[in-house]
């Protein structure tokens, strides 16, 4: 059996739907799915992870017995509001079940339920939460049924839907290290290691070490006295003070032993520890997993398997991260354990199968899988060969921009920062995609349905047109030179296929964003100076950019105006002369990616960045990279 479902009704930051005219009954303001194995939350900080573990807690409760109870606070309280009448009176949470197998469906006979799957007739478990709040007094029950009104659990149905749960920031050392209560003995008391409670090994290991003891404070083994008479001085040393401290007729007597010999008792004296001296955060957390993996495969066990585990990542570098989730992932198969885990890591979230992610934004939940986006079987295997840690950060942004290359990926945050809209600040991820593969991110943030709850990311898409001008026909007279094919028609086409949903695509105005940039006029010298610049460089990786050879290039940009400017050239003159006939001449191409460098250099370095501004904003063939980086920021305020 697996937890299928999650419904929430005013929850924290979960609120609830509209009211269903089927049913009349209110939607919740989550229905959230998982899948029977590995389940991945992800999203940014405050967008509802932690909420939907607190709730399934709540509900379920946890085998380390935390503490967790319903508040006050836990009532959702609308967006906006602020007046402590505006918070709701009533909350619900709901959790239900499927794949009960009929030796799991004896422990709830009670509560089952059984609904049609084609012919086939399956049991369904469903379990719910009720609060109510009068002013600051909180109230709730756990039922469980198929009506709204259901009955209570007793004791012992409830422990068998008790989850394994991992809070962020934990104190693996702590948790391994012997105290009363530890959750080491714990998890060593439920394993079936240790069902022999009244004649288990370490009981007559620790009955040994008793006799032991107490010979060495008696001075004598049973057969002999002991080499060390000093315990036996030390024990009556104090019989001695005792007997002086009590009455005569009832003098007082001690000895030393191993107090409690219950195994529970010898469990909590035990600690786990690693090998390595002085061992880590990272390795005592992965020790602490592993410990708690125990409690999830045991034999004969019919209970729910179930761990909740918050930013796994804890303390773990990148590597042990991989290792870690690779493991996880094929543990959950073959041992039939359900895990729900959140994490920040763009490690694990571009490693774990897209299909098995959640990404929460904004109190929505948006699962990953085939039923839920609009992703096909190949984007799938698609993106998890390409959609690795660098990209991976898409997942926890509020605005994402899609480039193709890495002179857009190195020179619009330059931009964003001079049209301030810097891109950290508005929580906007600049993903280059490293090709025109478009559409298979797009479709990430596409859903099948929409009533279910939109995905309010805005998702700009920079592309360039390619249509090169006809100028191109000087250089190569024999090349189609798509003179018939009209720019913008082309601009809009490109448009119209990339878009859809909260997705936008901002196409070049004809060529590519460096033509443009040569062509625009209002950054023509900038990018014919860092062409130059970049030239130098690529041909002398060894010293770079000199100032002597800055000067050259300075000086070489003002003559060439100069010229062109005698001989009555067009900006699109200017532009096919400064990109096609110095940066893409063959046998001597210019890299974009140092070019890009270097014109955000350039940029950086500009006294007046008022001026600056205006002429970015101003520059017509910059007007859809300007655009993508106001549409990619508009769903935050920058308050990060």
């Amino acid at each position: 059996m697996f937890l299928a479902e999650l419904k929430i009704w005013n929850f924290r930051k979960y609120g609830s739907g509209e009211q269903d005219p089927g049913t009349n009954k209110v939607k919740p303001g989550l229905n959230l799915t998982f899948n029977a194995g590995l389940n991945l939350i992800v999203g940014e900080n405050d967008s509802g992870k932690t909420a939907i573990i607190d709730a399934i807690k709540l509900v379920l409760t946890t085998h380390s017995n935390d503490f967790i109870k319903l508040e006050y606070d836990d009532f959702h309280m609308p967006v906006g509001k602020t007046n402590e009448e505006d918070r709701t009176n009533t909350l619900e949470i709901q959790c239900l079940f499927r794949d009960i197998k009929p030796h799991e469906a004896k422990n709830f006979l009670e509560w089952l339920s059984i609904e049609s799957d084609g012919a086939q007739q399956k049991y369904y478990l469903k379990v719910f939460l009720k609060g109510i709040r009068k002013r600051r007094r909180v109230f709730y029950d756990v039922k469980a049924g198929t009506d709204d009104e259901g009955s209570q659990m007793n004791s012992e149905a409830r422990a068998m839907l008790k989850t394994t749960y991992l809070k962020p920031l934990r104190d693996a050392e702590s948790e391994l290290a012997p105290r009363k209560n530890s959750r080491l003995s714990h998890i060593l008391d439920n394993h079936q290691a240790f069902d022999d409670k009244e004649a288990h090994y370490l009981i007559q290991a620790m009955e040994q070490a008793n006799k032991a003891i107490l010979h060495y404070f008696e001075g004598f083994d049973g057969q002999k006295d002991i080499e060390d008479q000093n315990g036996k001085q030390l024990l009556v040393q104090i019989n001695t003070y005792l007997k002086e401290f009590t009455p005569i007729n009832t003098p007082l007597n001690s000895l030393f032993s191993i107090t409690d010999m219950k195994l529970k008792t010898i469990l909590e004296k035990l600690s786990l520890e690693l090998s390595l001296n002085k061992s880590g955060l990272g390795s005592h957390n992965l020790l602490f997993i592993a410990v708690e993996l125990l409690l999830l495969n045991r034999e004969n066990y019919s209970g729910l398997k179930v761990a909740l585990i918050e930013e796994i990542e804890a303390h773990i570098h990148p590597q042990a991260q991989l290792r870690l989730i690779e493991f996880l992932q094929l543990e959950s198969e073959r041992l039939g354990i359900q895990l729900i885990l959140t994490t920040h890591s763009t490690v694990l979230a571009s490693k774990v199968s897209l299909k098995n992610l959640i990404l929460c934004n904004n109190a929505l939940c948006f699962p990953m899988n085939s039923e839920s986006t609009l992703l096909e079987e190949g984007d799938y295997s698609f993106l998890e060969r390409f959609l690795d840690s660098t990209k991976a950060n898409l997942f926890f942004a509020k605005g994402v921009i899609l480039v193709e290359g890495d002179a857009e990926h190195l020179l619009l945050p330059t931009i964003a920062e001079i049209i301030d809209r810097p891109l950290s600040r508005y929580g906007t991820s600049l993903v280059n995609v490293s090709s025109t593969a478009f559409l298979r991110y797009c479709k990430i943030f596409q859903r099948q349905d929409e009533s279910k709850g939109k995905m309010n990311i805005p998702v700009a898409v920079v592309t360039d047109n390619d249509i090169k001008p006809n100028l191109y026909k000087t250089v190569d007279a024999d090349a189609t030179t798509q003179a018939e094919i009209d720019p913008e028609a082309n601009r809009k086409r490109k448009i119209e296929y990339y878009s859809g949903q909260s997705v936008k695509a901002f196409v070049s105005s004809l060529w590519t964003l460096e033509y443009d940039l040569a062509a625009g006029g209002n950054l023509t010298k900038e990018f014919y100076r860092a062409v130059l610049y970049a030239k130098r460089i690529q041909g002398s990786e060894r010293y770079g950019l000199t100032p002597e050879k800055q000067k050259e290039c300075d000086e070489e940009v003002e003559s060439s105006f100069v010229q062109w400017q005698q001989e009555g050239k067009s900006s699109d003159e200017i532009a096919f002369e400064v990109y096609q006939g110095i940066m893409l001449k063959r046998g001597n191409k210019v890299s974009k990616a140092i070019v890009a460098q270097c014109l955000a250099k350039i940029l950086h370095e500009q006294p007046d960045k008022v001026t600056l501004k205006s002429k970015i904003i101003g520059d017509q063939k910059l007007k859809y990279i300007v655009e993508a980086i106001q549409y990619a920021t508009s769903g935050t305020q920058g308050d990060l």
